[in-house]
């Protein structure tokens, strides 16, 4: 595929599901250079001067269209930062699938910094997905802290799915939101850490409208010696509903931090905060193992469906 090396195929198959070249607009970035980029009639790719991101222009009423933007990284010791803009036309319906991988199988750390910003026109409707993803048995780190920005104008909707699984020994995720009236944000962060891995989301929603809300949902596994802080801030400045929610399950030494934060600037805003950090429980582990499984096969199916 577009010229791209084993290794660099099965990264972009676990951050973007991609096996083939996509249909639909898309933009593959493969250290630090882009390995291939195809526009659409209703979608723009156009690269920055500067060569360290796009812009991404989506026509209004584009319907039922995809974006592919997925970065991959082979080379230890290459650290980047990338600058992504989406602009969406009014009334749009697309899906942006974005995310990035490492592979580190040297010394020295590799890490990518993307920072994607979404200006959402007037009823719109954008579904995002972005999965990080590392491998490699080198001592460097991989080490990927994404920054999201999201601009929802009126009756406006962002769902968004942040995905962190696997490989990667350090993140900080910062997302930001400003919601005007009627619009909608809906947020599914999934996230596991093992070794010594360090782990760190925060989210800051203002709900600046009349009817706007707000969903944050975390689920989280952390394992081992690993470290994870989720922080979420939603501040309603008119008549609102937001909720934010941290679900987590600490194995071993594993430790976790959730900081709710919830501020009202009207009397009709309506915010929500909920948090559940704890161990599986035993029960399920011997009612499984009832059915044939060993402890650990046990415990790996009931983290693989927690973190579904």
């Amino acid at each position: 595929m577009l010229g791209l090396d084993e290794i660099q195929k099965r990264i972009l198959s676990e951050v973007a599901d991609l096996h083939k070249v996509p249909e639909g607009a898309y933009n593959i970035r493969s250290n630090s250079e882009s390995a291939g980029r195809v526009s659409t009639e209703n979608i723009e790719i156009i690269p920055r001067e500067t060569g360290d991101g796009l812009t991404i222009n989506i026509k209004p009423n584009t319907k039922n269209e995809s974006v592919h933007i997925p970065v991959v990284i082979s080379k230890s010791g290459l650290k980047e930062v990338v600058y992504n803009d989406f602009y969406v036309g009014e009334n749009a319906d697309v899906t942006i699938v974005a995310g990035c991988g490492i592979d580190n199988c040297g010394s020295q750390d590799s890490q990518h910094d993307g920072v994607h910003r979404f200006y959402v026109g007037k009823g719109a409707k954008v579904r995002y997905v972005e999965k990080h993803y590392g491998s490699g048995k080198g001592t460097g780190k991989r080490i990927l802290n994404p920054g999201t920005e999201v601009y929802l104008e009126e009756d406006a909707t962002a769902e968004m799915e942040m995905v962190q699984i696997k490989g990667v020994d350090d993140t900080n995720r910062k997302t930001t939101a400003e919601l005007a009236a009627g619009s909608k944000l809906v947020i599914r962060e999934r996230l596991m850490t093992h070794g010594d891995q360090n782990a760190i989301s925060s989210y800051v929603v203002n709900l600046n409208g009349k009817g706007a809300s707000a969903d944050v949902v975390s689920r989280s596994v952390a394992r081992d010696n690993s470290y994870q802080k989720f922080e979420a801030v939603l501040t309603g400045n008119d008549e609102c509903t937001g909720h934010t929610e941290c679900d987590a399950i600490i194995m071993d030494n594993g430790r976790i931090l959730a900081v709710p934060g919830l501020e009202a600037n009207d009397v009709d805003a309506a915010l929500v905060h909920e948090a559940a950090i704890g161990k599986i429980a035993g029960d399920q582990i011997i009612k499984l193992m009832t059915l044939g499984l060993t402890e650990s096969e046990a415990e790996e199916q009931i983290i693989n469906g927690f973190l579904k």
